[in-house]
């Protein structure tokens, strides 16, 4: 697929500076732009890059004053980070959804499909499964009894949904995820040993969620798992039972929260964090990366270490941490010189 300098500029309503009909048929990195490519000038670090590399358009912000001319068309706009994320979209819209139903699936005769669905081989469909338009299931796809999958949603290859679930519309599950699998949930017996607590809710993800390869949504004990809109959830992650993950709250990979935590609207959570059952994190919070949240957390708070504090705090123990071999010193110092 390819599109002119002007047809994007249209999408994006900014202002051509160059070659109106250059041709523009990949994005790429701005390291490694060459002929038919796009890419964007973000950081000013790079800049040097669109004097050095031969592109067919560059996005550049609106007031970049340039120190001499450029041979690609420039793409004045008020946000190039921001507009090269549509970008992207464009050209991976323009390869078109796939449609049909693989002879080699399984769907039980009770499902009901919307218009416009694919269904990939080896996926399997429970009983009274109802799924909305445009939905995009891949090859081996579980979904499991009386579960809902809303309107133009994507299940990549390999997710396993399980019974009574719900899935959003215009959500994204990558390869791998599960969603509705037992919560951890055991109680320990006069012996020793272990007796199973049955998990017998549900989770709910609303509508514009994405989560990553590998990532574990598990259901509740009683009630529902829920991930409200918007929320966008990497790899290899963890939310447990009984968890209300906020609206627009991003999680990087290798990241958890147990079970019955809350976490709010807008938060930042950073990789390899963990946050303990049973707390309330607030809204437009952030936790740096490989913190450990063991209490409740303010709303607009920023967190750091573990277990976690606030940041600026945090930040004077490093410095006196990296000093406590010579403050030992010194302490020895002194008790010699004492006696």
């Amino acid at each position: 697929m390819q599109f002119t300098a002007k047809q994007i500029a249209q999408k994006l309503k900014g202002t051509v500076e160059g070659d109106e009909n250059a041709l523009i048929w990949k994005p790429c990195r701005i390291e490694e732009v060459d002929e038919g490519g796009i890419t964007f000038l973000a950081n000013p670090k790079y800049t040097h890059y669109i004097y050095e590399r031969k592109a067919a358009a560059i996005l550049v912000r609106r007031d970049l004053v340039l120190d001499h001319p450029v041979d690609a068309t420039l793409i004045r706009v008020d946000n190039p980070y921001l507009c090269v994320a549509k970008v992207l979209h464009l050209f991976n819209a323009a390869t078109g959804p796939k449609k049909g139903r693989s002879l080699r699936s399984s769907i039980h005769p009770s499902a009901r499909l919307g218009k416009d669905c694919y269904v990939g081989a080896f996926a399997v469909i429970g009983r009274h499964v109802r799924i909305g338009n445009n939905v995009q299931i891949y090859p081996q796809v579980y979904v499991g009894d009386h579960c809902y999958i809303g309107d133009n949603t994507i299940l990549y290859p390999g997710v396993k949904i399980y019974r009574e679930c719900q899935v959003g519309n215009n959500c994204i599950l990558h390869a791998g995820v599960v969603v509705g699998a037992d919560g951890f949930g055991f109680a320990p017996k006069e012996d020793g040993t272990y007796s199973k607590i049955d998990q017998i809710g549900n989770v709910v993800i609303e509508d514009d969620v994405e989560i990553g390869a590998n990532t574990c949504v598990d259901r509740a004990t009683m009630g529902s798992t829920i991930v409200h809109r918007g929320a966008k959830i990497d790899n290899l992650c963890q939310i447990a039972h009984n968890v209300s993950f906020g609206a627009n709250t991003v999680m990087a990979s290798q990241s958890g929260c147990a079970g019955s935590g809350k976490v709010g609207d807008n938060c930042v959570i950073a990789g390899q964090v963990g946050i303990v059952g049973h707390i309330r994190v607030g809204n437009r919070v952030t936790v740096a990366a490989q913190s450990g949240v063991t209490r409740n957390v303010a709303d607009d708070s920023v967190v750091l270490g573990s277990p976690a504090m606030p940041a600026d705090r945090q930040k004077k123990i490093f410095v006196m941490q990296r000093k406590l071999e010579e403050m030992y010193n010194d302490i020895q110092e002194l008790k010699r010189s004492m006696k």
